[in-house]
């Protein structure tokens, strides 16, 4: 029994862990991997049609879905964190990918349009410092897409893949951490129905999981993805305004002294 939970310790421990580069590269080129990538990707680019002319940055490891809008977009960058580790992206040209302190994003106030956080959230201890980030280096109308492990689906709880890794969340969670940072969700998507392992026939179905899945609304998906925009005002409260007492007198009030007459 004691090594039972032990063993249960360590394995929570490990899940814990910042995920390697290594890792998550070798992930995406796996048969499971790629299932994966074409679906979020897919989801990706309905909420994101066109890029051209935008500035678009990756937080945490962003390039299997940065590729197709390194193309058009004016300028694409890839963030990666100093627990992770780097990879050279992408692999032509100049390279756009850079290891860095999350809570210290070396960019200057409203400079980007579109961010992608992905592989960030679940294994960073501060997740809203880096999402403060995130919104000072947005521009005015930029929109981010955050995607985070499910904590009520079964990759969350298989840790055979990256999204088994860290701290999942609920709708609920994200949408606190949302908001906390100052940002306002305009839609919510869900991915992964299908269950994470590897065998012909469940990958073959992975369309079928989807489009049951999601025209149904189905519990249990793997990932949330969250399209949200930045408040360019804090929210203040509305107070409502204190009544006011009545002056107060007293009920007995001494009447005047008036000084005696000299004639008395």
């Amino acid at each position: 029994m004691c090594q039972a939970l032990a063993h249960a310790l360590l394995s929570c421990q490990i899940g814990r862990m910042a995920l390697d580069v290594v890792d998550l590269r070798s992930f995406y080129a796996s048969p499971l991997g790629q299932v994966a990538r074409r679906r979020v990707s897919q989801i990706v680019r309905e909420r994101w049609s066109n890029c051209v002319g935008l500035s678009v940055v990756g937080v945490g490891y962003a390039i299997p879905f940065l590729d197709m809008l390194h193309d058009e977009a004016m300028r694409t960058l890839a963030f990666m964190p100093a627990e992770q580790g780097v990879v050279n992206w992408p692999v032509q040209g100049r390279s756009a990918s850079a290891l860095v302190d999350t809570s210290m994003l070396p960019l200057p106030d409203s400079c980007m349009d579109r961010v992608l956080v992905v592989h960030a959230l679940e294994t960073l201890d501060h997740p809203r410092d880096v999402l403060s980030e995130i919104w000072r280096i947005l521009t005015p109308g930029g929109r981010m897409i955050v995607i985070a492990p499910n904590r009520r689906g079964l990759w969350a709880r298989v840790d055979t893949t990256p999204f088994g890794q860290g701290q999942p969340f609920s709708k609920t969670q994200l949408r606190e951490l949302m908001r906390d940072t100052l940002f306002s969700p305009v839609h919510w998507a869900e991915a992964l129905y299908m269950p994470p392992f590897a065998r012909q026939y469940l990958l073959a179905a992975e369309p079928a999981f989807e489009a049951i899945g999601s025209r149904l609304g189905l519990p249990g998906a793997g990932l949330h993805l969250v399209e949200a925009t930045k408040q360019l005002y804090r929210p203040v409260a509305v107070r409502r305004p204190r009544r006011r007492l009545p002056k107060l007198e007293p009920v007995l009030a001494p009447a005047p002294i008036r000084p005696m007459s000299r004639d008395l």
